[in-house]
């Protein structure tokens, strides 16, 4: 029976080419110049340190777009508020991997209001969909691109 599982990944050598990048922007630009201003990836959070507030959302948008050129949904990004003292300011933005069990049910759900004749079923932080023909699967990846989740999807393990 073809089936396809519904996965949300990050590229975590992408993350990390794209935090590089935006270190090296922030090397370079005038207005960061000897602010100590900096990017640091660990696991799938990166951390904004600079001087004050108004640097952090400038930073913010300089790692949003080295992420996108780079290929990474910004869907996936959890910005937390930002921690200002009087001499710096920090501001942690998390990277969100996997489907949650309540985004896995929205999935389930839309899948079986499509009326089409496939089947889905949660398997931890994927959810796996199986239909008796290639041109039903075609038609649920389809209306899944289309619906509005707050969370990225790839589609893979595509089996005939």
């Amino acid at each position: 029976m073809p089936s396809f599982d519904v996965v949300s990944e990050l590229n975590a050598h992408e993350v990390a080419n794209a935090v590089d990048q935006a270190n090296r922007e922030l090397s370079q630009r005038f207005d960061f110049k000897d602010t100590g201003a900096r990017f640091e990836l660990e696991d799938l959070t990166v951390t904004l340190e600079a001087q004050a507030d108004f640097q952090l959302k400038q930073m913010l948008e300089i790692l949003k777009l080295r992420l996108g050129k780079r290929g990474v949904d910004l869907k996936c990004l959890e910005v937390k508020d930002p921690q200002t003292t009087l001499s710096s300011a920090r501001q942690q933005v998390l990277l969100k991997q996997g489907i949650d069990a309540e985004t896995a049910r929205k999935i389930s759900r839309l899948i079986k209001d499509s009326k089409l004749k496939v089947q889905g079923g949660i398997q931890g932080e994927k959810v796996r969909i199986t239909g008796k023909q290639r041109d039903d699967l075609q038609a649920a990846i389809q209306m899944l691109r289309a619906a509005s989740l707050d969370v990225p999807l790839q589609f893979n393990n595509f089996r005939d």
